[in-house]
């Protein structure tokens, strides 16, 4: 993105922040172009630019000789409802059937995909990255072909180890294993932790492949409700503890997939300090972490980690390249043990996407693809948001991440979630029904969607479409 471009985002991010703070109400006057020009220290072209932006996604409308005005539309949703009720006995999964469907819409031509957690190749450096890769293979081809070492490629592990200090978790590149995607990093995990009928915690709602990791597995799922806002809460951790023996536990404390929530830096703390005491690893899925609204990236869990029970895994999936299949985990004490599974899975990653991403991380590029990605998604979800409380029936709740891609919506009850996965998809379009993120029936009438597409007018139908379906019923 240009510049140019990156103010014309920022001038609509401005005039957006006023609408929801309710400094501008519907109805209400916007400023005018050269008001606010001068308020925000931009040129007239970016503020025109920005305004008839607004007026293209349907949140400003512009009246001649008038100016624009905050379009009459819904307030803004409330969030859904916590879950509550008793603890979660132990369970074997049986999902897998309805999770093969979803994914089965995954690089279907015929589907809008609105349902799978991804970034659009638009907001990726495509360019950057096809340059650094054939640059990888000029440079030494012979190296490209060979098999790169179990624990993958030395210079990749380095800048991994660099990052992660910045988040104060001090490790070396030999601590550092490379996986294809996290993904593999999840499945080596549990692979490391457990032995089929081990019972593991995980979040309720939770990220579907992880109950289709268990279901594989054969492991028993304890589930604890997750708050839209805050999560797992600790207290619930040790309850699940004291009543079940726990083999290990999989959280997303940075933006849960799907509901977005984000856990505080001091319950991490306290839920890492706990499960330590009673000797109980933790499985920390942080590939959302990079993508915040906020100007301080959230903490993670390892960071908190002292006597190496936390297994941190990450990939570049989200934020650079899902293609490339690029992910690490840092398994502390587990290492030897996830050294052999790696070795008897796949026995190492693609070598030359490893040296061409090992170079882009030597350098500013990554932090700058990463601002640039967090005000796109974040605008790109702020338009879907708007556009969801325009067009879905009365009773709709969204959630209101402060990062992720992801928006987790209740609609009303007697809506079947899957019965519109089904109509959806004959007409194109993808989405996730609420079924698949639990083992318990009681997400029938949500969905998932992706906020990663860029906003267009397919995309804007696609909504609306989904909108009329779920009204009727």
């Amino acid at each position: 993105m240009e510049k140019s471009s990156f103010r014309y985002v920022e001038a609509e991010r401005r005039i957006l922040a006023m609408i929801e703070s309710g400094a501008l109400a519907p109805g209400d006057k916007l400023p005018s172009l050269r008001n606010f020009c001068r308020t925000v220290n931009v040129s007239l072209s970016t503020a025109s630019q920005a305004y008839m932006e607004l007026e293209r996604k349907g949140l400003v409308e512009s009246r001649p000789r008038s100016g624009y005005y905050v379009r009459t539309t819904k307030a803004k949703l409330p969030t859904p409802q916590a879950e509550t009720g008793p603890l979660s006995r132990p369970v074997f999964v049986n999902r897998t059937a309805l999770i093969r469907d979803v994914l089965m819409t995954m690089g279907d031509p015929n589907v809008l995909q609105l349902g799978l957690a991804h970034v659009g190749p638009e907001l990726m450096p495509v360019k950057a990255l096809t340059r650094l890769l054939g640059k990888a293979m000029r440079d030494d081809g012979e190296k490209g072909l060979e098999y790169e070492s179990i624990q993958g490629c030395l210079p990749l592990r380095r800048q991994i180890a660099r990052r992660m200090a910045g988040l104060g978790v001090e490790v070396a590149p030999s601590d550092i294993l490379i996986t294809s995607g996290c993904m593999e990093a999840l499945y080596i995990s549990l692979r490391v932790l457990t032995k089929p009928g081990d019972n593991v915690l995980i979040a309720s709602p939770t990220y579907y492949c992880f109950l289709q990791l268990l279901e594989t597995l054969g492991l028993r799922a304890v589930e604890l409700p997750s708050h839209p806002e805050h999560g797992v809460d600790p207290a619930e951790v040790r309850r699940c503890a004291d009543h079940y023996g726990i083999s290990a536990c999989i959280l997303t404390p940075n933006f849960n997939n799907p509901d977005g929530s984000l856990m505080p830096d001091e319950a991490k703390e306290e839920i890492v300090d706990f499960l330590a005491g009673r000797r109980i690893p933790l499985v920390e899925d942080d590939v959302f972490g990079e993508i915040h609204f906020s100007g301080r990236r959230p903490g993670v869990g390892k960071r908190f980690d002292r006597k190496g029970l936390v297994l941190h895994c990450s990939s570049f999936s989200k934020t650079l390249s899902p293609g490339w299949r690029l992910g690490w985990m840092i398994p502390g004490r587990f290492l030897d043990h996830a050294l052999d599974i790696k070795a008897t899975t796949n026995v190492c990653c693609v070598t030359p996407t490893q040296l061409a991403m090992a170079e882009y991380l030597d350098s500013t590029a990554y932090d700058r693809q990463l601002r640039r990605l967090r005000c796109d998604v974040e605008r790109q979800m702020r338009t879907m948001q708007a556009c969801i409380a325009r067009t879905f029936p009365e009773g709709t709740r969204v959630t209101d991440p402060k990062g992720g891609t992801e928006l987790w919506l209740e609609l009303p009850k007697g809506v079947d979630t899957v019965q519109l996965f089904s109509r959806a998809k004959a007409e194109g379009i993808g989405i996730c029904p609420g079924s698949i993120f639990s083992t318990r029936d009681r997400f029938d009438n949500f969905i998932r969607i992706s906020c990663g597409k860029p906003w267009n007018d397919e995309v804007e139908r696609a909504v609306v479409r989904l909108g009329e379906m779920a009204g009727e019923g």
